[in-house]
């Protein structure tokens, strides 16, 4: 049997000591348990996959989180919201929503861009990932959109090594992204996950590099990257008051997946 978790205290993300009984405890897992995490993230990943081999145009929103919903069911994954509706499997963000997104009867569109972003239980872990579609030919400005942000994820992985710090993948995430001029929204980054769907430590989407905790072999990080095709940070709530849109109207993309810290560099769970 696994012995129990181990807990790392740390500074924060600025290098300013985080006090006791606030934050600061992250969870560093063995082996056994990064196995564990790994069958939720299977099963987030086979969610993705599903969605996007449907996603097209004229295909409602809630057909696609149906997807979703029964091939986590296949998986034993238990679903967990992302939005402001309690009953969906996944968040659907078209074009300008940032974030929580809810799959509803909106039918897409050619030229859209769809961001999904799938978080789920199995035996009590969670993992989550999220990635970008452009639904039939879209803008080449898009096209690039989306590229940025999934390369600003594959630099943060890249990163994610022992001996490096929370700050450095905060500083991959912000480089890819302010050098294609696009805004990074306050909420994006990532943070901890494992037994709970947000954990210690939070991940900025951009920060200065050597800064922040230390990352350990048994760390486990969801890294989601959005960037705004504005330039600017700012988003706003739409009327629904949940679901979040680009300040400017621009569009968001964005991608994600949860990773853990191994001696040898970066394992991804929900490849």
């Amino acid at each position: 049997m696994p012995g129990p978790a181990r807990r790392s205290r740390d500074t924060g993300v600025d290098g300013i000591p985080v006090p006791m009984g606030w934050q600061g405890l992250i969870e560093l897992r063995s082996s056994a348990e990064l196995d564990a995490l790994g069958e939720a993230g299977r099963a987030v990943a086979a969610a993705l996959r599903a969605v996007r081999a449907h996603a097209r145009a004229d295909v409602r929103l809630s057909e696609l989180d149906e997807l979703a919903r029964a091939v986590l069911r296949e998986h034993t994954a238990l679903p967990l919201p992302l939005g402001g509706d309690p009953d969906t499997a996944m968040s659907a963000s078209v074009n300008d929503v940032v974030g929580h997104g809810v799959p509803d009867a909106t039918r897409l569109t050619g030229g859209d861009l769809l961001g999904i972003d799938c978080l789920a239980r199995v035996d009590g872990w969670c993992a989550r990932a999220a990635a970008t579609i452009g639904i039939g030919t879209v803008d080449p400005e898009d096209l690039i959109l989306m590229q940025t942000a999934h390369q600003a994820l594959d630099d943060a992985i890249a990163a994610a090594r022992p001996g490096r710090r929370v700050g450095d993948l905060s500083h991959a995430l912000g480089v890819v992204a302010r050098s294609g001029g696009y805004g990074i929204p306050a909420a994006s980054g990532g943070h901890g996950i494992g037994r709970g769907p947000r954990e210690e430590p939070p991940v900025p989407g951009e920060g200065r590099p050597g800064r922040g905790a230390p990352l350990r072999p048994g760390m486990v990080l969801l890294l989601r990257p959005v960037l705004l095709a504005g330039g600017g940070d700012e988003v706003s709530l739409a009327d629904d008051g949940s679901t979040v849109v680009t300040g400017d109207g621009s569009r968001a993309a964005r991608a994600g997946h949860t990773i853990a810290i191994t001696d040898h560099g970066a394992r991804v769970l929900t490849a």
